[in-house]
């Protein structure tokens, strides 16, 4: 089994842990924390070895009875690979510490993907992580667009996309974040980064995007106009968005009309932390009109790249070369639909 570092267990390398915790390939040797919080307690719990980022914080963990196993340099002494989970811009600072060790690394898509070089999708460019040293996951946005633009790209190729993508204003333990009663044009230029970074997996896609932020914290939102290369009837998209791995069709008829309905479905799924992993694609959105395609989907950008980052790894380890069983092997011990 291979054995994985956590450098950052907050909301995403929390649950990155868990995941690789459930497959039967991969092991956890440990994560890191900076400060003695209810995480770093959970951690040990769970029976995580602890490790600190900043070792002279070492008598506060020992003050709030919280047990840690050494710093962050000695866990990835021991380990084949980590997985950078730490706030945005902390991981390119980390990047030179991991070459410097010579340790294969992961990254979050709050770095930059020139400084990390190369991006990855699971379903997009699988094949270009095999053997890399150093690979970013793209964002819970991006990630979400490719899991459905992917197949469609497939099925009857693309020569346009446009997407106006609804941003929560921060996740739900983010007290300090907003806006409280505000829609905010962010950025307020065109187009919005979010095209450039899918790019960065589906290298030939033709997007152009506009983002808001909004007063919620459950769920991303994105309305999707695709113009299509061939003719296709909308029951070929609906049959092949149904088969596609981590993406699920729902019904606002069923009681799914909103990001809130679908998070309390994630409840009903039995999850741990309510997670869910899979894009959701109301399915009475999808039209055919003049050859362009329109849909609406959702991210719940908590968790969505959290298979990606276990795929990621077993790319980089060489561990698996075919992108499909990854994704089907990292389905079943996650319990993804």
């Amino acid at each position: 089994m291979k054995k994985v570092a956590i450098n950052g267990y907050g909301t995403i390398g929390k649950r990155v842990a868990d995941a690789v915790s459930a497959q039967n390939d991969l092991k956890i040797i440990g994560v890191s924390k900076t400060k003695p919080d209810f995480e770093a307690r959970m951690a040990v719990e769970k029976g995580y070895e602890l490790y600190i980022s900043i070792p002279e914080r070492e008598k506060l963990f020992q003050e709030a009875g919280i047990e840690i196993s050494g710093t962050v340099d000695e866990m990835l002494h021991d380990a084949d690979i980590v997985v950078d989970c730490t706030p945005e811009g902390i991981g390119a600072q980390n990047l030179l510490k991991y070459k410097e060790i010579g340790i294969k690394a992961i990254f979050q898509g709050g770095e930059k993907h020139d400084n990390v070089g190369l991006s990855f999708n699971s379903f997009a460019n699988y094949d270009d992580s095999w053997g890399k040293d150093h690979v970013r996951v793209v964002s819970c946005n991006t990630t979400g667009l490719c899991r459905t633009l992917k197949p469609i790209h497939d099925l009857c190729g693309i020569k346009k996309v446009r997407a106006v993508m609804v941003r929560r204003g921060g996740d739900p333990s983010q007290v300090n974040k907003g806006p409280i009663n505000a829609v905010v044009p962010n950025p307020p230029t065109v187009p919005s980064h979010h095209g450039p970074d899918l790019k960065t997996v589906m290298y030939d896609v033709n997007i152009n995007t506009v983002a808001l932020l909004v007063p919620t914290t459950l769920m991303h939102q994105h309305n999707l106009m695709v113009e299509l290369e061939n003719q296709v009837d909308v029951d070929d998209i609906i049959e092949t968005l149904d088969k596609t791995s981590r993406v699920m069709l729902v019904k606002a008829k069923e009681g799914l009309g909103s990001t809130a309905e679908i998070m309390e479905y994630a409840k009903e799924l039995g999850r741990s932390r309510n997670d869910l992993f899979e894009i959701p694609v109301w399915q009475e959105s999808l039209n055919i009109v003049d050859g362009e395609l329109y849909y609406m989907q959702a991210v719940h950008q908590e968790s969505d790249v959290v298979p990606e980052n276990v795929d990621a790894i077993r790319a980089m380890l060489e561990i698996e070369d075919n992108a499909e069983k990854s994704i089907q092997k990292t389905n079943k011990a996650m319990g993804i639909l």
